[in-house]
């Protein structure tokens, strides 16, 4: 199944892409995307199992079943400020 991908901030820096499309097996999991998008581009840097995904705008777990045509999100984690 083909699912769109699109990457933001850090991902979309040290990859050079903001969104490609990725061929998966029938059945994939965000996880079995997440560790795909990891393969292709080691120099993200972190495992695969730390990536947050969202599907069709929606957060989710690496256990949520793709489908064709889904748009999957990679967005790096947020890291917050003091509020002093």
């Amino acid at each position: 199944m083909r699912v769109q991908v699109r990457l933001f901030a850090l991902y979309r820096e040290r990859t050079g892409e903001s969104h490609l499309e990725m061929q998966l097996p029938d059945g994939a999991d965000a996880g079995v995307a997440a560790r795909e998008l990891i393969g292709r581009y080691p120099q993200i840097g972190i495992d695969s199992s730390s990536l947050v995904v969202a599907v069709n705008q929606e957060y989710v777990p690496h256990d949520f079943s793709l489908v064709e045509g889904d748009e999957v999100a990679f967005i790096p984690p947020v890291s917050g400020g003091s509020l002093d």
